[in-house]
């Protein structure tokens, strides 16, 4: 099987901002078969160097972003409207960047969105943000294409 790679985005502090953490928490834990984790954090760019290494098929790129639905919805962004959003962010480049590096060198780069309901520090991690990335970690081992969730 081809490389997979998840590259979670976020930081665990700032309440739902978190999501990519858990996803990446929960892979760690219960390691899901054709996929590799690695976390970004606040700093995915950081993780570049790892990903090429790698020469992964696919990178699915998970953060929380303002996608103007109900918390907890889960959306395929489109990259070239990423720069046109606000994106939920503790991250000091643009999301829309990092993903134009990695479609150099990764065929297929797709940008996951949760829609948090709070981003705030100490927050706590809301339910509909959990349980939103329950839903994507139990729909890796069948990915196809968008996963089955819509594109914004």
């Amino acid at each position: 099987m081809s490389k997979q790679i998840v590259l979670t985005v976020g930081n665990s502090m700032m309440g739902d901002d978190g999501a990519g953490p858990l996803l990446a928490k929960m892979m760690k834990e219960q390691p899901v078969e054709g996929w590799e984790v690695m976390e970004g954090g606040a700093m995915p760019e950081d993780c570049l160097h790892l990903i090429r290494a790698e020469q992964p098929q696919r990178v699915l790129v998970v953060d929380a972003a303002d996608i103007g639905e109900k918390a907890g919805e889960i959306r395929i962004i489109d990259p070239e409207t990423i720069a046109d959003m606000y994106v939920v962010s503790t991250h000091s480049l643009p999301l829309n960047f990092l993903i134009d590096e990695l479609k150099t060198f990764v065929p297929e780069v797709i940008f996951v969105g949760i829609q948090p309901a709070i981003v705030a520090f100490s927050a706590p991690l809301t339910e509909m943000v959990q349980s939103a990335v329950e839903t994507l970690y139990s729909r890796l081992p069948g990915w196809q294409g968008g996963g089955g969730f819509e594109h914004c």
